[in-house]
C-alpha cells in the first residue's frame, strides 16, 4: 500500500533541516517567492507538500534543492554555450575572432560539462544508484546448535554477548553467551512465568552490558521489564509497567512505551517516573512498537500501525513534534536496528505477505531494499551499537493438522493425533459436514484443499496468493468463502464445495481477518480496514451491496446459529484482546467479560449458540475452553502437552470434533558480521 493507513504529516528528513514554507525556500535561494513558485510549476523544482493541510502547504529539503539547482545550473551553461557557438557562426564579415571568445569557449565548455557530471552523479545517489548489499559481504555464524526452540536474540552493545528465550531446560528462559565461548547459561531457571511477545522487542542489555533485561507478564496480569545480572544472579524489577525501551547511545536519556492503549511513548532520564514526559500516543487501536534512537538522539524511530499486518516504521524528533513516515509497506514489520548513521536494517514481510525478509532503508532517500531470499524467515534482529554485528532468530516454520474425538461419557479429553495430508504443510483448518477444509503454501503460493474420506482435492490455487484467515463454510456446507490477498489486491471469493462456480464477490474493501457466513447464507459478514481502524462489514453473495455491520473496532466474526448475534475480536491491548458481541443490526450485545491472548482470534458458536469455544492461555501455549454465554461459567476442554502449539483450531456444532492446527518452528541463532566501508 502506498498511502498511509491513517492521515500524518508527510515525511520529514530526520537528518536535515527543512524549509517549511515559500519564503524559507526563496531566502535559501536568494530569489523572490514568484521565482521559485515557476521553477516548481515549470522546472520540475524539489517542493514537498503536507499531506493533512492545504496544497499552499510545503516545505523543501536544503540538500534536494542544491543537487537540482546544480543539474540546473549545468543545463543551462550548456544552453548558453551553444548559444555562444551560434552567434559567433553567424558573425562572418569579422576577420579575426576575438581571442578572448576562444577563452571563454574554452573555459565554459568545461564547466559545462564538469556541472553535469556533478548533477548527474548526485540523481544517480538519490536513486541510490550505488546502493550496495550491506549483508552480502558478511560472515554468518551459528551460534546455536541444539534441538529446541530459541529466538527473541538480543546483542549487548560491544558485540560481546548474546541473549535469547528457549525451552532448552524444559520451559521457555532466557539464556545467555559469550560469542565464541560455546556455553550457554540459563539466566531464569523457570522463574519468570511468561516471557513470550513476538510483537516487541523483548530482551534487551543495560547500556554497559551488566544486566540482561527482559520482557514478563505477572500472574496478575501486570507487564513489565525485568532485569538479571549477564553472568547469573538475582532477578530485579527494571522498569515496572513498561513494555518495552531504548537507551539512548550515551546512555543519558531512556525511551520507552508503556502497553496502555496507543502504546505511550515517554522519554525520561533514568528510570521510569510518573511526571515522565509523553511523547506520542498512537491513535485508537493503533500500536507503536520497537522504539530505538537515531545516533545523534534527535530523533526516535518505531514501528507503527494496526495489528497483524498493518505496520511502517515512522520517525519522531526527540523534542516532540508529529511522527513522520519512513516506509511505505503497510505490511509486518519487525524490529527495526541502526546499521551505520541514516540506514535502518528491519524485518518485513513480501508484497505477497511471505516472510518476514530481512530489508534496509536509507532514513532520507526513502527507498526499501531486501537483503535476503531463501526458505528461512527471520523472527528476530539485533544489533550492535555500531550496527556492524547483527544477531538474528532464523526459523522455519512448519504447521500440521492433529484432530481429537470428545466423548460425552469421557472426563478426560485424549491426546490430539496427527492428520494425514496429502500436502507438506496445512493450516488454516474449517470442518464441514463429512469434509475438511485447508490451507497448503507451496513457495509462494497458497492453496485451498480439500480433504474428504481420506482423499484430498486441491480445490483453487493462486499464483503468489497469501489467504487472510481461515475459509468460511456455509450453514448447509455447500458453499465456501475465503478472502486473499493478491497481487497486492484484497479479494473475497465464494464457490461451490467442490471448487465449481469460482467468483469474486467484491475486490472493493480492503480486507483482514477470515470471513463468515450468515446463518441464512445470504450474506458473508468480514472485517475490512476503515481509515486505520478494522470494522465489520456485511457483504451480499451476489456483490452488490456491502454495508457496515459494527461500528466499533471489530474483526474475526462468528454468528450464533440463529443469526441474532455475531461475536468479534476487539482491538489489541498489550499482548490482549477483548471478546465481545453485536446484534444483527450491529447493537452491543451483552456478552460475559473474556479477554484473550494474542494468536488464534477464532471463536466456534456451537449448537444453538449454548457454548462458545476458544483457545485460552498464553501466547506460547494454549488450550481449548468452552464458555457459557449466559452465566460466565468457563470449562478447559483440553490439557495440552506444553510442547503442542496450537495455533488454530476448530469443532463441530455439536462440539465432539476437534481439529487443531500445530506449528513447530526449527529455529537458531545466527552471527552476522557486516564489513565496516
Amino acid at each position: 500500500m502506498s498511502e498511509p493507513f491513517f492521515e500524518m504529516p508527510s515525511a520529514e528528513n530526520p537528518t536535515e533541516e527543512r524549509l517549511d514554507s515559500w519564503k524559507e525556500i526563496a531566502a535559501y535561494l536568494k530569489r523572490n517567492v514568484t521565482t521559485v513558485q515557476r521553477w516548481e510549476k515549470r522546472e520540475g523544482m524539489p517542493i514537498h507538500r503536507h499531506l493533512h493541510e492545504k496544497g499552499g502547504s510545503v516545505y523543501a529539503m536544503p540538500g534536494e534543492l542544491d543537487a537540482w539547482m546544480i543539474g540546473r545550473s549545468a543545463n543551462n551553461q550548456g544552453e548558453n554555450g551553444s548559444t555562444v557557438a551560434a552567434e559567433e557562426s553567424s558573425h562572418t564579415a569579422s576577420p579575426q575572432p576575438d581571442a578572448s571568445i576562444f577563452r571563454r569557449r574554452f573555459v565554459l565548455v568545461p564547466v559545462a560539462v564538469l556541472l553535469l557530471v556533478l548533477g548527474f552523479g548526485l540523481w544517480l545517489q538519490s536513486k541510490e544508484f550505488f546502493w550496495h548489499n550491506p549483508v552480502e559481504s558478511a560472515s554468518f555464524r551459528t551460534l546455536t546448535d541444539f534441538d529446541r526452540v530459541q529466538g527473541a536474540a538480543a546483542v549487548s552493545r560491544d558485540g560481546q554477548f548474546v541473549a535469547f528465550l528457549s525451552d532448552r531446560d524444559g520451559q521457555t528462559d532466557v539464556w545467555v553467551t559469550q560469542v565464541g565461548s560455546g556455553q550457554f547459561h540459563n539466566l531464569t531457571h523457570g522463574s519468570a512465568r511468561e516471557l513470550t511477545n513476538p510483537s516487541v522487542r523483548t530482551l534487551g542489555f543495560s547500556p554497559d552490558g551488566s544486566l540482561v533485561t527482559f520482557w514478563a507478564r505477572q500472574p496478575n496480569g501486570n507487564i513489565g521489564i525485568w532485569a538479571v545480572p549477564t553472568m547469573g544472579g538475582e532477578i530485579k524489577p527494571y522498569l515496572d509497567g513498561a513494555a518495552e525501551f531504548d537507551w539512548s547511545r550515551d546512555g543519558s536519556r531512556l525511551a520507552y512505551h508503556t502497553p496502555g492503549p496507543g502504546d505511550p511513548l515517554f522519554i525520561s532520564g533514568g528510570n521510569r517516573r510518573s511526571d515522565d514526559r509523553a511523547l506520542y500516543k498512537g491513535p485508537a487501536g493503533v500500536h507503536c512498537h520497537f522504539p530505538i534512537w537515531s545516533q545523534d538522539g534527535k530523533h526516535i524511530y518505531f514501528v507503527m500501525g494496526v495489528p497483524p499486518d498493518k505496520w511502517d516504521i515512522w520517525s519522531i524528533p526527540a523534542a516532540g513534534g508529529s511522527p513522520n513516515r519512513i516506509t511505505s509497506k503497510a505490511s509486518n514489520i519487525l524490529y527495526p536496528v541502526l546499521f551505520e548513521r541514516r540506514t535502518l536494517l528491519y524485518l518485513a514481510n513480501d508484497s505477497d505477505g511471505l516472510g518476514p525478509w530481512l530489508y534496509s532503508i536509507d532514513v532520507s532517500r526513502r527507498i526499501p531494499h531486501r537483503l535476503t531470499y531463501g526458505i528461512e524467515r527471520y523472527a528476530s534482529l539485533a544489533a550492535t551499537a555500531d550496527g556492524h554485528r547483527l544477531v538474528a532468530t532464523l526459523a522455519i516454520p512448519k504447521s500440521s493438522l492433529w484432530r481429537l474425538t470428545i466423548s460425552d461419557s469421557s472426563r478426560k479429553t485424549p491426546d490430539p493425533l496427527p492428520i494425514a495430508i496429502p500436502t507438506s504443510n496445512g493450516f488454516f483448518p474449517r470442518l464441514g459436514p463429512d469434509y475438511l477444509l485447508y490451507v497448503s503454501a507451496d513457495g509462494a503460493n497458497e492453496g485451498l484443499w480439500k480433504l474428504e474420506k481420506g482423499s484430498g482435492t486441491e480445490l483453487w490455487k493462486g499464483q503468489g496468493v497469501h489467504f487472510l484467515g481461515s475459509p468460511a463454510i456455509s450453514t448447509d456446507g455447500k458453499q465456501i468463502a475465503f478472502s486473499v490477498q493478491q497481487k497486492r489486491q484484497a479479494l473475497l471469493y465464494v464457490m461451490n464445495a467442490d471448487g465449481t462456480g469460482l467468483r469474486v464477490v467484491t475486490d472493493a474493501l480492503e480486507l483482514r481477518g477470515a470471513p463468515a457466513w450468515t446463518p441464512d447464507g445470504r450474506s458473508i459478514s468480514i472485517a475490512a480496514d476503515d481509515h486505520g481502524a478494522s470494522h465489520l462489514y456485511r457483504v451480499s453473495i451476489d456483490g452488490r451491496s456491502v454495508s457496515p455491520l459494527v461500528r466499533e473496532y471489530s474483526t474475526d466474526p462468528a454468528w450464533s446459529p440463529d443469526g441474532n448475534f455475531v461475536i468479534f475480536s476487539g482491538p489489541d491491548v498489550g499482548t490482549r484482546f477483548a471478546v465481545k458481541a453485536a446484534t444483527a443490526d450491529g447493537a452491543a450485545h451483552s456478552l460475559p467479560p473474556l479477554v484473550l491472548a494474542r494468536g488464534s482470534r477464532h471463536i466456534a458458536v456451537l449448537s444453538g449458540g449454548r457454548e462458545l469455544a476458544y483457545l485460552g492461555g498464553e501466547i506460547q501455549h494454549k488450550n481449548l475452553w468452552l464458555l457459557d454465554p449466559e452465566t460466565g461459567t468457563q470449562h478447559q476442554l483440553t490439557n495440552l502437552s506444553p510442547e503442542f502449539n496450537a495455533s488454530g483450531f476448530d469443532i463441530s456444532s455439536d462440539g465432539h470434533e476437534v481439529v487443531f492446527e500445530r506449528t513447530v518452528e526449527s529455529s537458531q541463532i545466527v552471527l552476522l558480521d557486516l564489513a565496516k566501508n
